[in-house]
């Protein structure tokens, strides 16, 4: 039965479908001919390899074209602030806390969920975080059902603050940062999507749908819609000060298929996350695609 619903969500959303005994965490899926060329491809940027140095980049790709996930990361385990991009922490707290019924699925709690992801609504979240509860969203992220804040990692994905001047603060145990992630933990949250296994393939379809039509179209966004403009796209981001981050899930209609994820610090952030996009993009880019990269 499992297989089976893991197989109509993969059909539905064009996403790949891994039978139990095929399927592999995303660590085990570490390419290195991928994160070789990762490597280089961003160092290759002067100002890009001094940010990687510093601490203060960090990216992640997942290239699901192929029959086999394709991982690489460059500081995958670097916790840094993210600003609105762990809100995707809140609406995973918000489906465990539907699946076990510790909170009423209404439709008022279906448009703030949209609300917060797709406008990224400040107002929205924190009224999600007092519903759900601080200590909850925390709970589930250490969770080792999850495994999205892992000690042993570097972190993770953490919301320890109301998207609000007040209300308390309560920092992630290895950094103190209040809304924080690591690309390899949003790749992670990404890939689980993907493949139906965040907490069950219907939860994962409803999560999905919550992350599609993104209506911020900058950073990543503006990217695909320039080059692929009929690609699907899931997608976060976060900006706050010299803090810029973004991740994004691409289908297009011919060889695009990835999960892309890119966390700044920097006054030039928005503009270095921009311009991520199309160089990983050369790197996974099909031979028989690569003279008309832009055309698909």
């Amino acid at each position: 039965m499992r297989n089976t619903l893991v197989f109509l969500l993969a059909s539905l959303l064009a996403l790949p479908a891994f039978a139990d005994s095929e399927w592999k965490p995303l660590y085990e899926r570490v390419d290195p001919a991928l994160q070789a060329a990762l490597e280089q491809r961003l160092n290759s940027n002067p100002e890009w390899a001094k940010l990687i140095r510093q601490k203060k980049m960090a990216v992640g790709v997942v290239d699901m074209s192929a029959n086999v996930p394709r991982f690489a990361r460059v500081n995958g385990n670097q916790m840094m602030y993210a600003a609105s991009l762990p809100k995707i922490a809140i609406l995973l707290a918000a489906y465990v806390s539907f699946e076990d019924g510790s909170l009423a699925e209404t439709a008022d709690m279906h448009a703030d969920l949209a609300n917060m992801i797709r406008v990224s609504s400040n107002s929205a979240a924190t009224q999600l975080i007092d519903r759900i509860g601080m200590k909850k969203i925390q709970t589930v992220l250490r969770d080792p059902r999850y495994g999205f804040y892992d000690e042993k990692r570097g972190g993770g994905l953490w919301v320890g603050k109301r998207y609000a001047a007040s209300g308390p603060r309560v920092g992630d145990p290895m950094h103190n940062i209040s809304h924080g992630a690591t690309a390899t933990q949003v790749c992670r949250f990404f890939y689980l999507l993907a493949t139906g296994r965040l907490i069950s393939p219907e939860r994962s379809a409803a999560m999905l749908s919550d992350l599609a039509d993104p209506r911020l179209h900058h950073k990543f966004v503006s990217q695909i819609d320039e080059r692929a403009p009929n690609a699907r796209m899931f997608r976060k981001s976060g900006t706050w000060k010299q803090w810029h981050s973004d991740a994004i899930m691409v289908q297009g209609q011919a060889w695009r298929n990835y999960i892309l994820v890119a966390l700044v610090e920097s006054e030039q952030g928005e503009s270095i996350v921009r311009r991520v996009l199309p160089a990983v993009e050369e790197l996974i880019v099909p031979v028989e695609y690569a003279d008309g990269i832009d055309e698909y």
